[in-house]
């Protein structure tokens, strides 16, 4: 470690500006904060984070539709713990099952299928929110229930796309990144050719980064030598996962049960053809299709949470930051997600002497 950070050192002292690379992983979110990388960093190297949290760019919007189904007679909302404490436009998950409402925490999509299996007379809806890394399990699961004709089994669709999000971080205007720490898990489903837009469209460089935090410096690394070379690229220091085209097999089953389609992303308003909907053969299993009364969406006062994700801030410049929003009294997503950047900052970054250091 010691070494990498001499090399990225020497490799920094050759340039004559200052850059900044942002991660959209919040495992890398997480691994730098927890291992004082940012600090670390030669003083002309900026470490920011994005929208890399899928708890975290889930809209309001959908979480009322959630707790709208999970009042609704005969049936049952499922879903991963990190969104029971979410806010909605009114109350989260947890306080709603606080009050009778049916909502369980699962593990997997298959832990929502077997619940269905096992009550007939139950709709089960699984909330299908995350990226591109946890649709090939949801899509599996939707093999089985169309095999097994389970027909109790229902999505709401909420998964979520890198690409698309990441092409509106390079044009806008109050966001100069200067290269992408790219999300490892993704790519494994992906693989790194996907983000060959970035240099050949924008000339944006991007490097595929591991998560130990060796990982995370050899990613640095490579794209401070890109920045000093003056070619944009993209590279791979995670080959021991990471390959060109990624998992195919995966991609498929996705193909064959959702397809493309515009998506809200918390920060970043509607971001066309970001988003993953089940095809309309498919659309027996979408739980969107069932009619519900909605608030007007409604986001909490003075939270930040939508620049953190779009790298505009850091937490500490949100007012709310450790004054009244911490773990356990969230205000945001943020700081509720295990991923957020909201959350990894307070736990180990909220000492740090500056913003952003």
């Amino acid at each position: 470690m010691a070494g990498l950070l001499d090399d990225l050192r020497k490799e920094a002292d050759k340039l004559d500006r200052r850059l900044t690379f942002m991660e959209v992983c919040g495992t890398h979110t997480h691994s730098v904060a927890r291992a004082g990388l940012r600090r670390l960093m030669p003083a002309n190297v900026r470490l920011i984070s994005g929208p890399g949290c899928p708890v975290c760019v889930t809209p309001v919007d959908y979480l009322d539709r959630a707790l709208a189904l999970a009042v609704l007679p005969d049936t049952v909302v499922c879903t991963f713990g990190d969104l029971m404490r979410v806010p909605s436009s009114t109350v989260s998950l947890e306080h709603a099952r606080a009050e009778g409402a049916r909502v369980e925490i699962v593990y997997s999509p298959r832990d929502a299928l077997q619940m269905a299996r096992d009550n007939s007379g139950l709709r089960v809806v699984f909330l299908a929110v995350g990226f591109e890394t946890t649709v090939p399990t949801i899509a599996g699961a939707l093999v089985e229930a169309e095999a097994d004709e389970v027909p109790n089994f229902l999505l709401l669709p909420g998964n979520k796309t890198m690409p698309e999000v990441m092409k509106v971080l390079v044009d806008d205007p109050d966001l100069e990144v200067d290269g992408f720490l790219l999300p490892g898990h993704v790519s494994v489903i992906t693989g790194w050719k996907l983000f060959d837009f970035l240099a050949d469209d924008f000339g944006v460089s991007g490097v595929v980064a591991g998560f130990m935090p060796t990982d995370v410096v050899q990613g640095v690394l490579a794209l401070v030598r890109q920045a000093a070379d003056e070619r944009p690229g993209i590279g791979n220091v995670y080959g021991r996962v990471v390959t060109a085209d990624g998992n195919r097999h995966a991609r498929e089953i996705v193909d064959r049960y959702f397809e493309p389609s515009d998506e809200i992303w918390r920060g970043f308003g509607t971001v066309p053809g970001s988003g993953l909907t089940l095809r309309p053969e498919f659309s027996h299993r979408d739980a969107t299709q069932i009619t519900v009364d909605l608030p007007e969406p409604f986001e909490p006062a003075g939270c930040r949470c939508g620049d953190v994700l779009r790298g505009v801030i850091d937490p500490p410049e949100c007012s709310l930051f450790d004054a009244g929003c911490d773990p356990d009294t969230p205000v945001g997503a943020c700081m509720v997600s295990s991923e957020g950047t909201c959350a990894a900052w307070y736990r180990h970054e909220r000492w740090a002497s500056e913003v952003g250091s």
